[in-house]
């Protein structure tokens, strides 16, 4: 593992890898990596006044916007949000889309969570890990000849356990650019996620002002029930790593747990593939 590396970020609908990982991602472009972002649904479900067909199309432009802001790759799959179920011929879908993007590591959820889009995103991508190195199975993408790093992005939800993270990362200096990939999901950061919380009236009217509204935490309830930004939950993962008073001072952190289901992470690969 050398060179230019290769992070795979797996969100259940468009925002979601903005929210978990955006700022690793930033990192990752800064430093000359490539990235992808993969919605596993279209996005269609999430809103109180837009139908699906329209709302699909508008979230697909907003996560344009966000690959040209990050600089990354971003797919969707045609998946209707709220329909994904644990399917062999959607495993072989995941299967294939990360052979073809051959990371050297992958982000996704954890499978214990709320909603049915984001449990069955976690185990279609813990079904195809072992899978990606077999090469009967999907023989016309050519396998992977080793599994690559795979992590859970930060959730709160406590049972059957609760996320603990093995590396915990301080993104304080790119957090403007992960703002500003979340400010392209306009449809969810100022209108579906704030409705559902009961602030839509809170949200500004100009694009400026939403922009500095979302900065400064104006959807609380985002950062509270999405582990958006973990700097004071993981406080103490952030001193053991950068030291006790530089880990006092991060403001904005993003966590990882290691998968049991991908490579191990050693210290070599882990100083490579977390180099920041």
């Amino acid at each position: 593992m050398s060179g230019t590396l290769c992070l795979l970020v797996i969100g259940p609908h468009p925002d979601d890898c903005s929210i978990k990982a955006g700022g690793i991602a930033a990192k990752y472009v800064e430093a000359g990596h490539d990235v992808t972002f993969l919605s596993a649904t279209d996005g269609s479900a999430g809103h109180h006044e837009m139908g699906p067909q329209k709302l699909a199309a508008r979230r697909k432009r907003e996560t344009e916007a966000v690959a040209e802001t990050l600089g990354v790759e971003y797919q969707v799959f045609n998946i209707r949000d709220g329909a994904l179920e644990p399917t062999l011929a959607n495993r072989r879908r995941f299967i294939r889309f990360i052979r073809e993007v051959d990371p050297d590591l992958v982000l996704g959820p954890r499978p214990n969570d709320y909603h049915p889009d984001h449990r069955y995103c976690a185990q279609l991508l813990q079904d195809a890990a072992y899978m990606l190195i077999v090469p009967n199975v999907c023989p016309n993408t050519p396998s992977l000849s080793a599994n690559p790093v795979i992590g859970y992005v930060a959730d709160h939800f406590q049972k059957p356990t609760p996320f603990e993270p093995d590396v915990v990362l301080d993104v304080t200096d790119v957090e403007e650019r992960k703002i500003d990939a979340l400010h392209c999901h306009e449809s969810q950061m100022y209108e579906w996620l704030p409705y559902t919380f009961g602030e839509l009236e809170a949200v500004p009217e100009g694009d400026a002002e939403r922009r500095e509204w979302l900065a400064n935490d104006g959807l609380s309830h985002l950062v509270a029930n999405t582990e958006m930004n973990v700097a004071d939950r993981f406080r103490e993962g952030l001193a053991d790593r950068y030291g006790a008073e530089a880990g006092m001072q991060v403001e904005h952190a993003e966590a990882v747990e290691i998968s049991e289901y991908g490579a191990p992470l050693t210290d070599e690969t882990a100083e490579t593939l977390f180099f920041f």
